[in-house]
């Protein structure tokens, strides 16, 4: 197992190590002792999943303070563009996104820090993206903004999109409560 940095401050790539045979493969998505040994402190309070047809785009999510979170973010089953955006007012890659692929055979989770916003298009039929993050759902915190609006290209001329997704605010209005070097 490795952390690789991104060339966003903050953001990082968790490389899993796969263990396969004949049976199959075994792989461990979370380990505390690992993360505290390279100067991560994740302190994992919900789990849960989606699973999305192809060329659907989720996103752009995060949740506000106080109820911000660290997000780990992986693949079980299938393939995605992870796509993330850093809203930190000071940052010096405010407004910078980053994209990599996810997916359940190359083994790579993305830890993603208070003060981002999250997306992904679903690349296959039936991928199962599984979310770990150190603060539970809070309905009155959640937040997003709009995914065509950062100047990302999704490479998707027919997606499917949830209403409340294409709703959200676009960047150029978003006033962000997320001061670079406060919360993340």
């Amino acid at each position: 197992m490795k952390i690789i940095d991104t060339p966003i401050s903050g953001l990082k790539i968790f490389e899993l190590k796969i263990f396969e045979d004949s049976r199959g493969k075994f792989i461990k998505t979370f380990n505390d002792d690992f993360f505290k040994q390279n100067g991560l402190e994740i302190d994992i309070k919900e789990s849960y999943y989606s699973i999305s047809h192809k060329d659907v785009i989720r996103g752009m999510h995060f949740q506000t303070p106080p109820f911000e979170h660290l997000k780990l973010v992986y693949v079980t089953y299938g393939k995605i563009i992870d796509v993330v955006l850093d809203i930190r007012k000071g940052s010096p890659t405010y407004g910078k996104n980053f994209s990599m692929e996810l997916s359940g055979q190359n083994g790579k989770v993305l830890i993603i820090p208070e003060g981002f916003a999250h997306g992904f298009k679903s690349l296959e039929d039936n991928t199962n993206v599984t979310y770990m993050q150190t603060t539970c759902y809070a309905p009155n915190n959640d937040a997003g903004i709009k995914y065509d609006s950062f100047g990302f290209d999704w490479g998707c001329p027919s997606y499917k999109i949830s209403d409340r997704d294409d709703a959200f605010e676009i960047f150029d209005k978003f006033n962000t409560p997320f001061i670079f070097g406060e919360n993340s």
